[in-house]
């Protein structure tokens, strides 16, 4: 006998800035719904977009009782008249309807600011999403994401992936489960190797992420690691110019919203909310310096110079210099 599918609570937040958790909630939220009503409905909508009418008609009672689950993104953008009509909807929730608020946790108004305080009060199942900036949450975000999938990893398998991908959760997500299919659930350092020997396009931007940020000895350390796995020198090359160029774009473009940025850029948003970070530090100077070493270390690593090898380093000992220049 199949068990039945317990309905989602009818409100739900998730609080932080880590996109890949964010996007993970609300399709769990989404599945839970459906695994209870096939025809749920996703809708997502910005509260900046979104009027108290708007609102009101979007968890309004459906005519035919399908279920809806209804996304309120950046809502500590919220106006306090929008405030208030989510608060006078939480008074009386539609069945069948479930209202996901997405909020970073901060807020430039008081209605943000309090809207977390507010739903938690209403019983918000409630799912945290925070940007994880130290080495030891992005330990057991790989290790998690192993187990998610059926595998298991050792310290030293843990240890190369971060050094192999870097710190952005989507690749070290992608390549947590591609280990685990391959290795039939075991993953070591020595496996870890064994695949970014085919995926050496990822280990050159983990060597662009290093210079870009400014840390000289793990840049080098990283681009010495994939010269030892025999990672071409162009794709090395090609990762540190696509990085300083996506930084210098976005840099131009101003810190604005990264969804809204995508279109004129042509970037997915998450890469522009990436170079938002890795741009703080850079000055134009620095950066005019950094795009002019990209460019010519594309003509020695295509024949120019005697040593490519010699070339790479000095590019990103000479790129890394470049964000601390004033």
């Amino acid at each position: 006998m199949t068990a039945q599918a317990t309905a989602p609570a009818p409100l739900h937040l998730v609080l932080g800035e880590e996109e890949l958790l964010i996007e993970r909630a609300v399709r769990e939220t989404l599945a839970a719904a459906r695994a209870v009503d096939s025809t749920a409905e996703l809708t997502r909508a910005r509260v900046s977009d979104l009027t108290a009418p708007e609102l009101a008609e979007l968890v309004s009672p459906s005519l035919f009782s399908e279920g809806r689950v209804i996304v309120l993104e950046s809502a500590q953008d919220i106006s306090q008249e929008l405030a208030d009509a989510v608060t006078s909807y939480l008074k009386d929730p539609a069945d069948g309807v479930v209202l996901v608020v997405v909020h970073t946790g901060g807020g430039r108004s008081k209605a943000g600011k309090s809207l977390p305080a507010v739903l938690k009060k209403a019983g918000a199942e409630v799912t945290e999403c925070p940007k994880l900036t130290k080495p030891a949450e992005r330990e057991q975000f790989v290790r998690h994401e192993v187990r998610r999938v059926g595998g298991k990893i050792d310290p030293a398998g843990v240890a190369a992936l971060l050094d192999a991908v870097g710190s952005d959760l989507r690749e070290l997500s992608s390549a947590a489960t591609q280990l685990v299919a391959d290795t039939d659930g075991a993953v070591d350092a020595d496996a870890v190797r064994r695949y970014h020997r085919g995926r050496a396009d990822v280990t050159g931007f983990a060597v662009a992420e290093k210079a870009v940020g400014g840390d000289r000895a793990a840049a080098l350390e990283s681009l010495r690691w994939a010269m030892q796995l025999g990672v071409p020198h162009v794709l090395v090359a090609d990762a540190l110019a696509d990085a300083v160029r996506t930084i210098a774009r976005v840099s131009g473009a101003g810190r604005g919203n990264p969804n809204q940025l995508a279109g004129e850029l042509g970037m997915p948003p998450w890469k522009i909310r990436k170079a938002q970070g890795q741009s703080r530090g850079w000055n134009p100077d620095g950066l005019a310096m950094a795009m002019r070493v990209v460019a010519r270390l594309n003509a020695e690593v295509k024949g120019v110079a005697a040593d490519p090898g010699y070339a790479l380093e000095r590019a990103v000992l000479e790129v890394a210099a470049a964000k601390g220049d004033r």
